[in-house]
């Protein structure tokens, strides 16, 4: 990744967390692993920190890459900083401040909005009506999800970004898809015919898509009361996850073919009733001897919030390949366990022999398990015969370790970073998508009754 022309890449947020966890590292990553010495950092902040204070963050944000030292030098001496007005509702000043920075000729521009999805919007206005991607070189803007908070302000926002930008200039970031877990799943599934030519309604009994958090709601109370488990994981993360299972084979391993077959199997979803959804809150607990609270005692929640932090959907897909299976989306906060993992069961065998009774068979179900946190990898489950002298026959897992076969395995936002300085889509969500996605669970969004209780620390609501 070396490029003939310099690209600024600009970050409006960069005092936020986000940039200081998560996004500088990454942008320096990818910077630094492939020599790209061409791509500078300008940090848009309405506090006049200028260019010291930019270069702080970055070394507080790089401070872990002590064995690097040269690089990181080098990467914070070309950070900056360009001042803009929170009153203004204009970008020409900072055209013009990047002008400045970036001296004569073409350059290429990232635009990354790590910043709330309401201030996103307007920026994302002020940028195309400014025509900041255009310097001499590409141009590409980066959002940060939620799309929108239903399809209506999704199909709006969109219609927003499609008057300034083109869809190949808009990245749409949805972290899960750069877990290296979920970018596997398509190499598991269209690479290994031992699994695919499976992978349908005839052989496949259920999929269990569950993330589990074992944090509360903490200082996102304010936004999270607004979005609620539907908005915040379903909708994305668990959605995104679901078309990389449900899809058809793309025609080729190109953006457009792999996002054109995510959004066909989308279309053939159906919309999401009120019976098929189980809404849960976490209530207070002693986890470890120590009292936690409950959802309704942490700060900014609103009294009486019907706010769900746990939901468990379950989906339907109407087309050839998985009529009748039903695939099971679960998340919630403040659970027994940190966890993201999807588990595919396959039907049983249609006769038992080995006790000759059905409803005393011993063989358990084939399934497939693929754990994208915290331990990367995937599990097979077999029957196996116990090494005993009476016939038993029992379930083991045959497993596969992602740090066990690879070392140095990138953080998602590394890869996500180094495929937007490349132009690669394939890894962000197109605007079609965002918009089949919110469709499906327009009815759910929100509970109309109060969400069943569970004990913080605790597996969630009983499910029938």
């Amino acid at each position: 990744m070396t490029h003939a022309v310099p690209t600024s890449f600009v970050v409006f947020g960069v005092t936020g967390d986000l940039a200081h966890r998560k996004l500088i590292p990454a942008l320096f990553d990818a910077v630094a692993d492939t020599n790209d010495h061409d791509v500078r950092l300008i940090g848009v902040s309405s506090q006049p920190i200028g260019a010291a204070g930019v270069q702080e963050i970055v070394r507080k944000s790089l401070a872990d890459r002590g064995n690097r030292g040269s690089a990181v030098a080098r990467f914070v001496e070309r950070s900056t900083h360009a001042l803009v007005s929170r009153d203004s509702d204009t970008l020409d000043d900072l055209g013009k401040q990047l002008r400045e920075i970036e001296g004569p000729g073409p350059n290429n521009r990232v635009f990354y909005l790590a910043i709330p999805p309401g201030p996103a919007a307007s920026i994302s206005t002020m940028i195309g009506k400014a025509r900041l991607l255009d310097a001499g070189g590409w141009g590409r803007i980066v959002l940060e999800k939620p799309f929108g908070r239903d399809l209506a302000s999704a199909t709006a926002l969109n219609e927003l970004l499609h008057e300034y930008f083109s869809e190949t200039q808009i990245y749409r970031m949805d972290h899960y898809l750069g877990k290296e877990a979920v970018q596997n799943l398509l190499t598991f599934r269209f690479a290994n015919p031992l699994f695919e030519s499976t992978w349908n309604r005839d052989r496949i009994e259920s999929v269990d898509i569950r993330v589990a958090e074992d944090i509360g709601v903490g200082e996102r109370a304010g936004y999270y009361e607004k979005s609620g488990a539907v908005r915040d994981m379903i909708q994305n993360h668990l959605t995104q996850l679901t078309t990389l299972v449900g899809m058809e084979a793309p025609s080729s391993f190109t953006a457009e073919a792999i996002r054109d077959s995510k959004v066909r199997v989308l279309e053939s979803v159906r919309t999401v009733a009120t019976r098929d959804v189980v809404y849960g809150q976490y209530a207070p607990a002693s986890i470890n001897g120590e009292l936690v609270p409950g959802y309704h005692d942490e700060p900014d929640v609103e009294p009486g919030s019907k706010t769900p932090t746990f939901v468990h959907i379950r989906l339907a897909i109407d087309n050839w390949r998985w009529q009748g299976v039903p695939f099971y989306l679960t998340t919630g906060k403040r659970l027994n366990e940190r966890s993201s993992a999807i588990v595919v069961t396959y039907r049983p065998a249609p006769v038992c022999i080995f006790h000759g009774r059905e409803d005393d068979c011993p063989i358990g179900r084939n399934t497939v398990t693929l754990r994208i946190q915290p331990h990367e990898g995937f599990d097979v489950g077999f029957s196996v015969k116990d090494p005993d002298p009476e016939m038993q026959v029992v379930s083991k897992p045959l497993s596969f370790d992602y740090s066990d076969a690879f070392k140095d395995i990138p953080d998602a936002y590394r890869t996500l970073v180094t495929d937007i300085l490349e132009g690669d889509q394939t890894l962000f969500v197109r605007g079609d998508e965002v918009e089949a996605s919110w469709r499906v669970y327009e009815d759910v969004l929100d509970p109309t009754a109060a969400p069943l209780s569970y004990p913080a620390g605790s597996s969630g609501p009983k499910l029938s």
